[in-house]
């Protein structure tokens, strides 16, 4: 049962949990970590890793997309960046990197408002496809039906539909919104589907036939929903009530099983931890693979909410070079602050509480027990 507080007398709210809320609780087993396995399935795709890099341009290159699915994640190209839009951007990553912070959103604004040429959709699926891996491109809910036969006549393996919310029952006074059921029910690649961050959200995304959903909302590290709009959806909370819309899903539709994918505020290593023991499936990561040596953000990281035409609500921000994307999914680990060799935390946690897969995990006990930093 949860549990109302009351704000006002006109008022009560449920309360909800962020990742630093809780702890993972070891158990009464032990085991060692080379038995344990992070592998992860999506339709016919098999990963070595849950790992997934969030389509942003400060993560996300066609050249790290292939660097990580040679390290058994899966990368996302962002088909609205600025890959799509310039044959070169290179300098323009360097000049975002390098920016005075009152230019930031102004200069970002102007980069973006480039069109986006579908011909380098094609390119840029096709270089991470020659390199063997996995291919996998994300667009917004609004560029879908525009762009998405171009995407698939490319070759795309997995299409995402990310935005910062989304919903199955989108209400529109002008142009006709995209209807998903209909949209997923015609293509014949998987398609992963959000952000959601409530129960209903969710269950109504699983019921388009979506092979999986993301959860989040404006939780990231770049993200300013929270204070620009006033949204946030605490991340432990949130995948916790996806995770069971997921249950019921998988009786109501007689057995399928839809993917959930933690999206946001998923930094270090036990973020990472914590979002598997909540119910994830999988984890989709921006600022831990922001902070490579590799990253096209050169130490800073930004999403698409930043440069937003109308209400930018995300920002540039400094991440720092923590090591190469070799070093921080597998290490060896540099540093003490959850940073480096991420997967080897995720594979160490889940031996010392004596669990061997990933939906094993899922079951561990956990407590309420808000981080305080020293």
């Amino acid at each position: 049962m949860s549990t109302e507080i009351e704000i006002g007398r006109g008022k009560r709210g449920r309360r909800a949990y962020t990742f630093d809320d809780i702890a993972v609780v070891p158990s009464r087993r032990t085991r060692d970590p080379e038995s344990v396995s992070l592998k992860w399935q999506i339709d016919a795709f098999v990963f070595d890793t849950p790992l997934i890099a969030a389509p942003m341009d400060s993560v996300m290159s066609p050249m790290t997309a292939i660097t990580l699915g040679k390290l058994g994640g899966l990368g996302v190209l962002d088909l609205e960046g600025v890959w799509t839009r310039y044959e070169d951007p290179t300098p323009l990553l360097e000049e975002m990197a390098s920016l005075d912070p009152d230019r930031v959103v102004q200069r970002m604004q102007e980069v973006y408002s480039v069109p986006i040429d579908p011909e380098l959709i094609k390119q840029r699926l096709g270089e991470i496809r020659a390199a063997g891996v996995t291919v996998a491109g994300a667009l917004t809910p609004h560029r879908t039906q525009e762009y998405s036969s171009t995407v698939l006549e490319a070759g795309v393996d997995i299409f995402v539909i990310r935005g910062t919310t989304v919903s199955a029952e989108h209400v529109s006074d002008g142009a006709k919104p995209l209807d998903l059921r209909e949209f997923i029910y015609q293509l014949d690649v998987p398609v992963i589907v959000g952000g959601a961050s409530t129960y209903q959200a969710a269950l109504h995304l699983m019921r388009t036939g979506a092979a999986g959903v993301l959860v989040g909302f404006g939780g990231g590290a770049a993200h300013t929903t929270r204070v620009s709009m006033g949204i946030h959806a605490p991340m432990a909370t949130a995948v916790a009530d996806v995770a069971a819309a997921r249950r019921d899903y998988l009786d109501e539709s007689g057995g399928r099983y839809v993917h959930v994918i933690a999206d946001g505020g998923l930094g270090r290593s036990g973020d990472m931890v914590k979002a598997i023991a909540c119910g994830s499936d999988a984890i989709m990561v921006g600022a831990a693979f922001a902070r490579a040596a590799e990253a096209p953000g050169r130490g800073y990281h930004w999403g698409p909410e930043a440069h937003h035409p109308e209400l930018p609500r995300g920002e540039r921000v400094s991440v720092g070079t923590v090591g190469t994307l070799q070093e921080i999914v597998f290490g060896p680990g540099t540093r003490a602050d959850g940073t480096t060799n991420v997967m080897g935390a995720l594979r160490r946690s889940m031996a010392t509480t004596g669990y061997s897969d990933l939906k094993e995990f899922q079951r561990v006990d956990v407590v309420v027990s808000p981080y305080r930093p020293r």
